[in-house]
């Protein structure tokens, strides 16, 4: 088996051989295979075989189609296992029996969940333990994508790499090289003159092919003692380059933790490999470790946090004849959503359903909705989820409604202030962990709870969400005459669930200033609420000091689109409601606002946006405690293992570039990027240096983006990143690369050097 002496010897890379794999009952199984029942439908029930196969980073199974009899999918396209029957399909097509057999795959991106069942609970345990170990254990290791390359360029499997093969392999891995430096290369490993490689060679052949220049020459500036560094000279390069306010003792724990080689080692001292392998982890990365936790403030009212939000939560694809599923539900929320939407409306058999009214897309049960929030709210996030519910259904419906959630959510949900008396402000997210609050509209004011002389109407009507009317206002009447806002009847029970998010019009800042309750809050789609942020800023901030506010796409971006999140941020905005299910840099933007802070999907808003008195206007920048004039500093260095975009073509090889991005106030809003590099997704060096002069950091995103240069057409993304400006780390650090969907690419990742100083 191939192993690199760059990091640690994997189970992955020798799959029968493996005294791990031998050891583990579970990974035996998958390695065997065996039968499962895959479900599609009622109807669609078959048995098919799987099994994982012995580079154990591939699952095979076998397809009945005609053209596509043995079919795979690699463990990397996996988001996650889960036990039991916790998908849309299995818990609609499958009875409640049959659970403790029952798993599901849930893939990446857009690919249709896989639903199986066991022939045992004992077997379905061992394929969800099997899996999730294989999961866990690929994410640990930084090389095994090229092992697998390596593998798939053995046409013959004799464990041999011929010429030919090393150029397959080449391709596959992103490089594009000449006949003449393919042999050159060949020959210097081919030791024994055999014509293929084997063995120590092909170890040979591997050493030479992930040497990267720019390491030696930052470990040989700093490795002082003989070939090694020195504990010492190890807490120099983290005091001097990394900027950190480390001890020995840092330094020391390094060592311990990612040094390889034992002697060295037990001399305090680091090897170039171990240097490596502690740059690839999270102590070199460019996302500050701490910021991985919650480390803000989480004790102040909820309206001080931006808070991630979803709109038209339901959907998996478009507005018009998208499928509606509880699956999207849940993609939100083990995303750190923490307020989903439901578009309620009367459904068959007197059950209330969710959809995009008037429209060709799917339904779904409001109840189905609700056991899936239930059972996936917290699993990321400890922090309070907002239903903010927008109501079309008859009174006898809304009851079932508020049926369904107190009955499913139990004591979760909020159906109360949270102090004895009459609250003045929210209360934090810290106070409600764990808690749902319903958002929606409210027969009464919120003191009619504490009111002991008034029992409250049962029923009355109350004018649509804004969002609603939105739609409605749009429609004609016969003259040609704009609809008057509709209305529709509140039913008590439902009412009572609205606590702290009463949805109310906005008719102004001063009228809201003067009339509404802090409870009471607006929702604005976004031609509007951009408009405020572009004509009134100071009040729109002032506003959203005591009250919450949120954002919602146009109706006419049927096709599921975003607008830009950042300007609403700038405005104070905490609920700016973006479609999960569309791959944007718009949503770029919301991951990477909502990556710091432990992923609790609240993030503190700035001092100058929470308290009264302030005059901060992101557009003019007048003098005041916003302006922390900082200067950026970055060198792209390089790139690894980008991935090939059009796998089709053995020989389409990336010319990759790389944009650097600021986006936060308008004074701070940039783009720069690097020249592209030819025939080269594997290596590429660029050593460019670009300087940002930022005026407001605690409000500007960073974002790195890989794209394919192409002279003809739009470049094609390869891979991005986004985190807080102040999130950042100082130094030589690498920045991993996610997909458009969010996902992180193995292996894939920029080299860089930052420096985020004050400006002078």
């Amino acid at each position: 088996p191939i192993q690199s002496s760059l990091v640690q010897p994997s189970p992955l890379t020798a799959a029968s051989n493996s005294c791990w794999l031998e050891r583990d009952a579970d990974l035996q199984l998958l390695l065997v295979g065996g039968e499962l029942l895959k479900v599609r439908s009622s109807s669609w029930k078959k048995n098919r075989f799987y099994k994982l196969q012995e580079d154990c980073t591939t699952m095979w199974h076998e397809s009945h189609r005609t053209f596509k009899r043995n079919q795979t999918f690699s463990i990397d396209e996996i988001e996650s296992v889960r036990k039991g029957r916790q998908s849309e399909g299995l818990q609609k097509h499958t009875e409640a029996h049959v659970e403790d057999r029952c798993f599901s795959i849930i893939f990446k991106g857009r690919r249709r969940n896989l639903d199986l069942i066991a022939t045992s609970a004992e077997e379905a345990r061992q394929w969800v333990n099997g899996l999730e170990k294989i999961i866990s254990n690929m994410k640990k290791l930084n090389s095994h994508w090229i092992f697998n390359c390596m593998r798939k360029a053995d046409k013959n499997k004799d464990n041999k790499m011929t010429l030919k093969e090393l150029k397959h392999f080449l391709r596959q891995i992103n490089i594009e090289v000449d006949d003449m430096y393919a042999e050159v290369l060949f020959a210097k490993c081919d030791k024994s003159n055999s014509g293929s490689l084997e063995g120590p060679e092909i170890k040979h052949f591997y050493d030479l092919l992930i040497y990267r220049e720019e390491i030696d020459v930052i470990y040989g500036k700093y490795a002082t003692t003989g070939e090694q560094m020195s504990v010492k000279d190890l807490l120099n390069f983290l005091l001097n380059e990394q900027r950190e306010v480390a001890t020995m003792e840092d330094a020391v724990r390094l060592i311990e933790r990612y040094e390889l080689d034992d002697s060295a080692k037990q001399k305090n001292h680091m090897t170039k490999d171990g240097f490596l392998m502690y740059l690839h982890q999270e102590e070199g990365s460019i996302f500050n470790p701490a910021h991985k936790e919650v480390f803000q403030d989480m004790s102040q009212p909820i309206n001080h946090y931006f808070i991630s939000s979803s709109h038209n939560t339901y959907l998996m694809e478009d507005q018009l004849k998208g499928h509606s599923s509880t699956e999207a539900y849940i993609k939100a929320l083990m995303k750190s959503c923490r307020c989903v939407e439901l578009d309620c409306w009367d459904g068959a058999h007197g059950e209330p359903i969710i959809y995009h009214g008037h429209t060709l897309t799917s339904k779904v049960l409001f109840k189905d909705v609700i056991k899936a929030i239930k059972e996936y709210a917290f699993k990321t996030s400890e922090y309070p989820v907002i239903l903010s519910l927008e109501n079309h259904c008859t009174l006898e419906q809304q009851k079932l409604m508020a049926k369904h959630m107190i009955s499913i959510l139990g004591s979760a949900l909020l159906t109360s202030p949270l102090e004895d008396q009459m609250p003045t402000a929210f209360p934090s997210p810290q106070d409600l962990k764990g808690r749902f609050i319903v958002k929606g509209k409210r027969l009464n004011k919120l003191d009619a709870v504490f009111s002991n002389t008034s029992p409250g109407v049962e029923e009355d009507c109350v004018s649509e969400e804004d969002e609603a009317a939105e739609t409605s206002n749009s429609k004609t009447d016969s003259n040609g005459q704009k609809a008057k806002k509709s209305k529709i009847k509140l039913a008590k029970q439902l009412s009572d669930l609205v606590i702290y998010c009463r949805s109310v019009h906005f008719s102004g800042f001063e009228h809201a200033k003067d009339n509404q309750a802090f409870y009471e809050m607006s929702s604005f789609k976004e031609s509007k609420a951009v408009n405020l942020a572009e004509t009134a800023v100071n009040a729109f901030i002032h506003h959203n000091m005591t009250k919450l506010s949120r954002i919602y796409p146009a109706g006419s971006r049927t096709d599921s689109s975003n607008y830009n999140p950042v300007p609403l941020w700038n405005a104070g905005c905490q609920i700016v409601a973006l479609n999960f299910q569309t791959p944007s840099k718009e949503m770029d933007l919301n991951q990477g606002r909502f990556r710091s802070n432990g992923v609790s999907g609240y993030f503190l808003k700035p001092d100058f946006q929470r308290y009264p008195g302030t005059e901060f206007d992101p557009t003019t920048l007048t003098k005041g405690p916003w302006l922390k004039r900082k200067t950026f500093h970055i060198m792209v260095i390089s790139a690894q293992q980008l991935p090939k975009l059009n796998k089709d073509k053995c020989k389409s090889i990336v010319d990759p570039l790389v944009k650097v991005e600021i986006d936060g106030v308008p004074a701070d809003t940039c783009s720069k990027e690097t020249r592209s590099i030819e025939n080269n997704g594997f290596n590429p060096m660029w050593n460019e240096t670009f300087q940002f002069d930022i005026q407001v950091p605690e409000l500007a995103l960073v974002r790195f983006l890989v794209e394919d240069y192409d002279s003809t057409s739009q470049n094609d993304l390869i891979g991005q990143y986004c985190l807080p400006l102040t999130s950042l780390q100082n130094g030589y650090r690498h920045v991993p690369l996610l997909t458009k969907h969010g996902d992180v690419i193995p292996s894939a990742g920029l080299f860089v050097h930052l420096m985020l100083l004050d400006a002078k």
